[in-house]
């Protein structure tokens, strides 16, 4: 039974959801995208956002101008599963090539092994502070070790029982995290003042930040929509999964905006037990739901991690890839939590860098083929494309501690590499196809009932 389990993940990878096994209800697809991001690392990046040196007011045009960029994308990434079956990094074959769609997949199993990390050092801190509240000295690897084997156990069981968790414990964490915000918003809410003097750049960056945060999921999308009928409303799916994700986004963002100014510490630490003493009598019950949101996100994040892992090539069982991915991103929690602020925002930045140009093309050629079927390539153009646009971007535009690229100079430190690869490799993708078609190069575009998968 458990080869033929594991034969079934595979097939699933290659082939996709058959139409007899299309029969999900919708709204799970709001669930599993509104779950991704109630979290305390939202929470943690509204108040990041006063420490990168925005105001309020340029705090909230960056939650906003961050969010509609991230969710618009994802609406429409969310829309291949159905119609193909497959998961969203699998999807990119079609564009990539079979051989070449390792290359996003490779990338995406480094960042699920980070998100890993981002998800855990605050719900971990979270433990360690109500522990503490009981006299009990909670050391941070333990607390590490409990939460990491509750998400394995969750992932093991599975897409489906994935996606309930996500359904139902969305319910629990939406009560408590918005009394929550209310209550800490009541005591000690502001309309916080900037680290430093306003600048574009700073804006620039910010929103970069926020819409890094929501356009993550991008790659993990159709995983959660690929269940639903083919013939569902692509309109319904734009609004349920970028709604979804919008919705638990800006609110909890908001509440790190709200509270960033009563709290002398906007380390993750600092602003877990901010939270704790703003909260007051309610602070039990905020803390353990903080903890309690790890297990749902990493839960879909190891499931994902696993489909990456096959799309690589990597054909080992999907409980042992999330096994490794939460090994790794154990690892990586133990690593950086003492720098999570400083790391955070330079990862957003980076998972911006590939996405955003992945999804250019993935969306040009989604939008070439109408949604229908084509023949697949080892290596398609896509997948060169990709490979020269990621990195000229980061090194001409990124604005990091680590490096500023000379165009990033020129434009007083703001980043704005990610909007440059997005536009950069789906026009040149779409340019590369006209110039196929052109020259009379065989169609690898497909007509009529034959299928691509």
């Amino acid at each position: 039974m458990k080869a033929l389990a594991e034969d079934t993940d595979f097939a699933l990878i290659d082939r996709g959801v058959g139409p007899e096994q299309q029969t999900m209800a919708a709204d799970k697809v709001f669930w599993s995208h509104l779950c991704t991001n109630l979290a305390p690392s939202t929470w943690v990046l509204g108040a990041i956002l006063v420490a990168v040196g925005l105001d309020f007011k340029a705090g909230l045009i960056a939650i906003l101008l961050g969010n509609i960029l991230g969710t618009v994308l994802i609406g429409f990434l969310a829309q291949i599963g159905p119609r193909t079956g497959l998961t969203q990094i699998e999807a990119s074959r079609f564009s990539f090539g079979s051989l070449g769609t390792r290359i996003p997949a490779a990338l995406n199993w480094l960042c699920a092994v980070g998100w890993d990390a981002v998800n855990n050092v605050p719900s971990v801190l979270a433990l360690v502070v109500l522990a503490a509240g009981f006299h009990v000295s909670l050391p941070f690897w333990a607390g590490l070790t409990f939460l990491v084997v509750l998400q394995l156990w969750a992932s093991a069981l599975g897409h489906h029982v994935v996606q309930l968790l996500a359904k139902y414990l969305c319910w629990v964490l939406i009560v408590v995290f918005g009394v929550a915000g209310t209550v800490a918003i009541a005591h000690g809410g502001s309309f916080a003042a900037g680290h430093g003097p306003f600048s574009v750049a700073r804006l620039i960056l910010g929103t970069s930040m926020v819409a890094g945060f929501v356009i993550s999921f991008g790659p993990y999308s159709s995983d959660y929509t690929r269940y639903l009928p083919a013939t569902t409303n692509r309109a319904k799916i734009f609004v349920l999964s970028a709604g979804g994700l919008m919705t638990s986004s800006m609110v909890l963002e908001l509440c790190g905006l709200f509270t960033a100014g009563s709290l002398p510490d906007l380390s993750p630490a600092g602003v877990i037990a901010g939270i704790a003493t703003l909260t007051g009598t309610f602070a039990p019950v905020a803390l353990v739901a903080i903890a309690a949101s790890s297990v749902s996100i990493n839960a879909i994040n190891d499931n994902t991690a696993a489909y990456s892992l096959m799309s690589m090539g990597v054909r080992v069982p999907r409980h042992v890839s999330a096994i490794v991915t939460a090994l790794c991103g154990f690892a990586l929690a133990i690593a950086g939590a003492g720098r999570f602020a400083e790391l955070l925002s330079n990862y957003l930045l980076l998972l911006l860098y590939w996405i955003a140009p992945w999804a250019g093309i993935v969306l040009a050629d989604w939008w070439l083929r109408g949604g229908g079927p084509r023949r697949i390539h080892p290596w398609s153009s896509g997948a060169l494309i990709f490979c020269v646009v990621t990195p000229l971007t980061i090194a001409l535009f990124s604005a990091t501690e680590l490096y500023t690229g000379p165009l990033a100079k020129l434009l007083g430190g703001a980043d704005v590499g990610f909007v440059v690869g997005f536009f950069a490799a789906g026009l040149l993708y779409v340019g590369s196809e006209r110039v196929r078609a052109a020259r009379g190069a065989p169609a690898r575009y497909r007509t009529g009932s034959e299928t691509a998968l």
